[in-house]
């Protein structure tokens, strides 16, 4: 009697590439793609032959590392860069100080309407940030602004926010006031997945709100703090909208204010989309560094094992609080 011969089942065997295929489509067409081609535009210029004119005119050369020597030696790019790190100085700290204070207030047990207070407080994050600094823009305007109706009512000085330093708090208020409540939501969420059980533990030992507070809901939603900082140096290296929107209202604000501007300035107004593509990966590539470093640093402080608990920063959710209103 002669057994059944087994049939390879290759149907089963290809599956998950056929699963993965239409992501990893989408990875080359969007992701992949588009970055090769701006290395390789950045590696390319183009030279002007006689007056410019005709057919011929203009060639596409290889420049090599040409336009990447005069992105790094470009002034105007560089106190961008510059501009920038003032602009974050103030962003990042005010943010995420007061989204790690609002998630605090929310998880106390005294907190009334607490369902309404993280809606409101989350909603500015769903406003666009171009309708944002278009309100913000107006509301700093002297002429148009009630702050400034009433300050002058009052007999009080009125400040002028789109003009020398204030300008960089009128810009990192607008960045504030959108982002605060997607912050305060992530370590929210985190405060809520820590068991009743260690609150309790430590009411018994004598603790205050403050020192439960300070001594262990902080140290515990660590990571969700580290996580947070690190979308927040990424939005804070890649602003371009409230100084594009603002830029009308303000001769404070040139076309080059921050480095993304003079990407846009070289790519779209003065037509040299070589040096803006060597710029744009330059950007790209200081802000992976910066966040890998500032994440390679933020682990080896805290010398957690990498395992799943430890990544998300906290307890399983069959453990976590079940709290009335949260």
């Amino acid at each position: 009697m002669t057994r059944p011969r087994r049939t390879k089942r290759y149907g089963v065997k290809s599956a998950p590439y056929l699963f993965l295929a239409p992501a990893a489509l989408l990875f080359l067409l969007f992701f992949a793609l588009p970055i090769g081609y701006a290395l390789l535009l950045s590696l390319r210029r183009t030279e002007v032959k006689g007056l410019g004119l005709g057919r011929g005119a203009r060639e596409e050369v290889w420049a090599g590392l040409a336009n990447y020597a005069d992105a790094l030696t470009d002034s105007e790019l560089l106190h961008g860069a510059l501009r920038i790190l003032g602009y974050g100085a103030i962003v990042v700290p005010v943010m995420l100080g007061l989204a790690l204070l609002f998630a605090l207030l929310l998880d106390s047990d005294r907190v009334r309407l607490r369902g309404f207070t993280r809606l409101a407080i989350f909603l500015p994050y769903a406003v666009p940030g171009v309708v944002a600094a278009l309100m913000w823009g107006f509301l700093y305007l002297p002429t148009v602004s009630p702050f400034h109706y009433l300050l002058e009512r009052a007999g009080l000085p009125q400040p002028d926010l789109l003009d020398g330093g204030p300008l960089y708090v009128a810009l990192a208020n607008i960045a504030v006031w959108g982002g605060t409540g997607f912050n305060m939501i992530v370590i929210y969420t985190a405060l809520r997945a820590i068991p009743a059980e260690v609150f309790e533990a430590a009411r018994l030992d004598g603790c205050s709100p403050w020192q439960i507070a300070v001594r262990i809901k902080i140290p515990m939603v660590a990571p969700s703090l580290v996580l947070t900082f690190f979308f927040s140096i990424i939005a804070t290296l890649q602003v371009f909208s409230e100084p594009t929107t603002l830029k009308p209202l303000t001769n404070s604000l040139s076309t080059t204010w921050s480095p993304l501007m003079k990407v846009y300035q070289d790519a779209f107004v003065n037509n040299d989309i070589h040096a803006a593509a060597a710029q744009a990966v330059i950007i790209a590539a200081a802000t992976l560094a910066l966040s890998f470093g500032f994440l390679r640093a933020a682990n080896s402080r805290t010398g957690e094992p990498r395992t799943s608990n430890s990544r998300t920063g906290s307890p399983r959710t069959s453990n976590s609080r079940t709290k009335q209103g949260a």
